[in-house]
């Protein structure tokens, strides 16, 4: 067993957007050298874990630190890159906090692309998106995922529903009533996505609108009344369970 790999679970893990492979230098960025330099206190010939979403998992050794620069060099992959099964979600902005925590989790669980959804009871117009992407890259590099969920600029209901993807199936997760959830997506592999409305829920006109859409099929979450955020990833649990990599 190699050095790196007794050390696995202490070594940090960064996200970095540069190429990977034997022998590439990586420059990090102020915030990313600080967290290292000064927060872990690594030194030259210390291990790190590196990824790009692009190369798989490479083990990296400081070269040098400076104050505000740290210099990387990876030395050999230490793990592929994941095979992420082609799960969207999509759903309402929710207030920060509970946004935020939707995001890290949707990102643990696996989701391919996030993608933010208005209504007309949605309560935050402007999200911000610099912030949860930041969100999901730390949730990357915390659960050991290679790839970073996409986040694309937010839009609306009626947008989606517009330019939607013919061979995507929308499961729409319907507070008034629907399909089973776990044998229903037992039928919708990928390419899929779940679709989840804001803390109000949809209204009339926005749930015909969906249900009328050729791709959708209503789902029902149970009895229970859940938060939008406790139900998208309740949903998302169960599709990457039957579907994914759960």
């Amino acid at each position: 067993m190699s050095e790196f790999d007794r050390s696995l679970s202490t070594t940090p893990r960064l996200h970095v957007r540069d190429a990977l492979c034997a022998g590439a230098l990586i420059t990090l960025d102020q915030p990313q050298s600080h967290y290292l330099g000064s927060v872990m206190r690594r030194q030259p010939g210390d291990m790190v874990r590196l990824f790009n979403g692009r190369d798989g998992e490479w083990a990296a050794r400081v070269a040098s630190v400076a104050k505000k620069a740290v210099t990387l060099a990876a030395e050999h992959q230490s793990g592929r890159q994941e095979q992420v099964p082609d799960l969207w979600l999509c759903a309402a902005p929710l207030k920060k906090g509970r946004i935020d925590w939707l995001v890290e989790k949707a990102c643990e669980l696996g989701v391919a692309r996030l993608v933010l959804v208005t209504t007309q009871r949605t309560v935050v117009d402007k999200p911000n998106l610099e912030r949860l992407m930041a969100h999901l890259v730390e949730a990357a590099e915390q659960s050991g995922r290679t790839a970073v969920p996409e986040l694309p600029e937010p839009l609306s209901l009626s947008q989606m529903l517009k330019n939607w993807p013919a061979d995507r199936a929308l499961i729409f997760a319907d507070e008034t009533g629907g399909e089973a959830m776990a044998a229903t997506m037992a039928r919708v592999p990928a390419p899929a996505a779940i679709l989840i409305g804001p803390e109000g829920g949809f209204t009339a006109p926005e749930r015909d609108a969906i249900r009328a859409h050729p791709g959708a099929v209503a789902v029902s979450l149970g009895p229970r009344i859940l938060r939008a955020d406790t139900a998208a990833l309740a949903a998302v649990a169960v599709w990457q369970a039957i579907n994914g990599q759960g």
